[in-house]
């Protein structure tokens, strides 16, 4: 049985932005050293050349090897930008609603990201090992540029840090482009979870709450430190160092 090819549509991201400018401990953290985004594998030619332009030196895919499997590292791969695969899910359905529920729920999404945040405590202390030490900036990026890039965010900013209302209000920015996410998205998830045997049509009825995005960032933060003290304890149990976190603020004063 052969398997369906998938036409890959290049488009400009919709949710990629500088975390410049948010307060950090002793300062502002400064525009060029880490971006957000949702997916860069799928950008265009033109894109890649203005991020290059622009100071981006290291990519950092948090989607799973399936996902990855789908578009490859995209036009990104034709200039000299080093790449990192750090998966912070086994497979996409872990993101995906429990039951029979048609509604996601920003508290249930909280409650995954601090279990993604424990589950994928090593890759994201490696994340903000490469962030520290990149050369340039760095880009990190999932699908949508919410969940598991939001969850990495958080630690960067936490590592850094920024006070939770800051964190919580960086990652609700990813509302207002929800809309314009999901249509980037169609194409490309909508192929690949076909591929998965997903049912498509039972997924065109999950919505989203419409309470307040922050509630998710709220409920990763309160559930971290319930159970370890520390919003970072797992990645410092990972190998998050003091060395570490003090490179990365050199650099964000810098």
């Amino acid at each position: 049985m052969t398997t369906p090819t998938i036409d890959i549509e290049l488009s400009a991201p919709v949710n990629l932005r500088d975390l410049g400018g948010i307060p950090i401990e002793g300062g502002v953290l400064r525009e060029g050293l880490a971006l957000r985004a949702d997916d860069l594998t799928v950008i265009t030619d033109e894109d890649a050349r203005a991020l290059v332009a622009n100071g981006l030196t290291t990519v950092i895919d948090l989607r799973t090897n399936d996902e990855v499997g789908v578009t490859g590292r995209g036009p990104l791969a034709n200039h000299p930008v080093t790449y990192h695969h750090l998966p912070l899910m086994a497979s996409i359905s872990a993101g995906m609603p429990d039951g029979d529920s048609p509604v996601i729920e920003h508290a249930a999404m909280g409650a995954m990201y601090a279990r993604m945040a424990e589950g994928a405590a090593p890759q994201l202390a490696t994340a903000l090992g490469i962030i520290a030490l990149a050369p340039g900036a760095t880009a990190f990026h999932c699908a949508a540029g919410r969940d598991r890039t939001g969850v990495l965010a958080a630690a960067l900013l936490l590592a850094l840090g920024a006070a939770d209302d800051d964190i919580v209000a960086d990652y609700a920015r990813t509302g207002t482009n929800m809309a314009a996410i999901m249509q980037r998205m169609k194409p490309t998830m909508g192929a690949l979870m076909a591929r998965l045997g997903f049912d498509l049509d039972a997924m065109n009825t999950v919505t989203i709450s419409e309470e307040p995005m922050d509630i998710s960032m709220h409920i990763m933060l309160t559930h971290l430190r319930e159970r370890h003290g520390d919003a970072l304890g797992p990645l410092r149990a990972a190998g998050l160092n003091d060395g570490i976190i003090t490179r990365l603020r050199e650099r964000a004063l810098a």
